[in-house]
């Protein structure tokens, strides 16, 4: 029994004693410091000020009128008119539009054929042919909307016209208005701004890069250290490695709380980003996401032998997480392979939940499939963690142990 309870008292003591040994180790590494507070700390103020005005507005296109007609100088009006496009003038001819496209006087080019008026007034379909720059998604995306709505208007307005002048229709004529009205309700953006999509998704990936690589970073210092001293790093806390990696997990926690408030909570505010969830939801999904992330990053510790390897995973992983995120492409397109690399990462499953509570209005209850597979992800990387690092200290060791043959 006394056995048991000194046991006990060893793995107690093991984890405290790593908790306040990995706070000394951080605030003494000027590189950690950067990851774990520079960087998200300033990421996110950066990110949002760069996507600030949220919406590309006033987007010069040149018109190509081959109809020459009051309903083609209609049809202009009612373009320039919308938030998103401003008609820059008038080209002769296609090769003109072309040379203004080329200068980047315009980005978007509309031809209207010569025949426009006339098969409006035959209630024929009318082609518009139109020509976008794709080199930004956004721009053509406003673009498109402007001209989808601007044609959905134009056909309400020419049936509404059609109905009042026929005879056999005209109680109709009372009702007036378009026969069929299109309104769009967005989601979660009702700005429709490139901040308020990107950015409370982006804040996440932040937080799982961040803390991971502050991870990698110590890892590595830890395996220099082994190589000056024959595979013993003299920092490390001997006992039970259970407690150990939970012990290193906490200090990790308990530093981002506070960076996890301010990422989550304040950036939003300070931004007027969506932000209509319940706090305390947000930030008690967000904390199985902390410790699976600081667990994945203990896992790959053994990976990186030197610091500054730290910085060459940051270039390599970025855009790789955050493709798989789903931010910008949905996880349900990927193929079955990207998809289990997707459902592996931490932030995948953080960004489902937290834009679903800040942005959407989602309870904890509402999102619990993704709160669960955090803890359960959490769970199965503490141990996978305990057992890749009991391998490692073994592999070191032994290696320093036996003498090299020349």
């Amino acid at each position: 029994m006394s056995k048991i309870m000194d046991n006990i008292k060893r793995w107690w003591s093991t984890l405290f004693r790593s908790w306040i040994k990995e706070y000394s180790l951080i605030f003494h590494d000027a590189g950690v410091i950067l990851f774990f507070f520079a960087l998200p700390l300033a990421y996110p103020i950066t990110y949002t000020l760069i996507y600030n005005p949220e919406v590309v507005e006033e987007i010069p296109m040149a018109i190509v009128d081959n109809c020459r007609s009051s309903e083609s100088r209609e049809l202009v009006r009612m373009i320039d008119a919308t938030q998103y496009i401003d008609v820059a003038g008038y080209a002769s001819d296609m090769s003109e539009a072309k040379e203004w496209m080329k200068e980047r006087k315009v980005y978007s080019i509309l031809e209207i054929p010569s025949d426009y008026s006339r098969k409006l007034g035959r209630m024929e379909q009318a082609v518009l042919p139109l020509y976008c720059d794709m080199s930004l998604m956004i721009r053509y995306r406003n673009i498109l909307f402007a001209m989808t709505d601007v044609t959905l208007q134009l056909d309400g307005d020419v049936r509404t016209h059609t109905i009042e002048e026929s005879p056999i229709a005209l109680p109709a004529s009372s009702i007036g208005g378009t026969p069929v009205d299109t309104q769009a309700f967005i989601v979660g953006d009702p700005a429709q701004g490139f901040a308020s999509f990107i950015m409370i998704g982006l804040v996440v990936l932040i937080l799982q890069q961040s803390l991971i690589l502050g991870v990698l970073m110590l890892g590595g210092g830890s395996n220099e250290r082994r190589r000056r001293n024959n595979g013993i790093d003299p920092e490390e806390i001997e006992g039970p490695m259970s407690a150990s990696v939970l012990g290193r997990a906490l200090s990790y926690t308990t530093i981002y709380a506070p960076v996890t408030v301010y990422m989550f909570h304040y950036v939003p505010l300070m931004f007027s980003l969506p932000a209509i969830g319940d706090p305390l939801d947000y930030l008690l999904f967000i904390v199985p996401m902390i410790f699976a992330t600081t667990f994945l990053g203990q896992i790959l510790r053994p990976l990186v032998v030197e610091r500054e390897s730290a910085f060459l995973v940051f270039v390599f992983t970025s855009v790789l997480f955050l493709f798989l995120s789903g931010l910008t492409w949905p996880i349900s397109a990927m193929s079955p392979v990207w998809r289990l690399a997707a459902g592996l990462l931490p932030a995948s499953w953080g960004m489902q939940g937290f834009i679903g509570i800040n942005s959407n209005g989602a309870t904890l209850a509402d999102v619990s499939y993704p709160y669960l597979m955090l803890w359960a992800m959490a769970v199965v990387y503490f141990f996978i963690a305990v057992m890749v690092e009991k391998m490692y200290r073994r592999r070191v060791l032994h290696h320093y142990q036996v003498p090299s043959v020349p």
